[in-house]
């Protein structure tokens, strides 16, 4: 397992929500096997990319200030 830093366990959580949208859409009860391609491919762009935006909107809110 990786070791993650906070700011990226809160990237991740971010991320549950579009996932969980999609999710939704194809149905909860839905098996991974009984995944297509297509939803797949779907959840990991939406997991990804949410988790990009959140490490962004992250680094851009962080002090630029030098600490000494």
């Amino acid at each position: 397992m990786v070791d993650l830093t906070e700011q990226e366990r809160a990237a991740m959580r971010a991320a549950l929500k579009p996932v969980a949208e999609l999710m939704e859409e194809i149905g909860w009860a839905t098996p991974l096997a009984g995944l297509s391609e297509a939803q797949v491919l779907t959840l990991i762009e939406a997991a990804v990319g949410a988790f990009q935006e959140a490490m962004a909107a992250s680094a851009a809110r962080a002090s630029t200030e030098i600490p000494f």
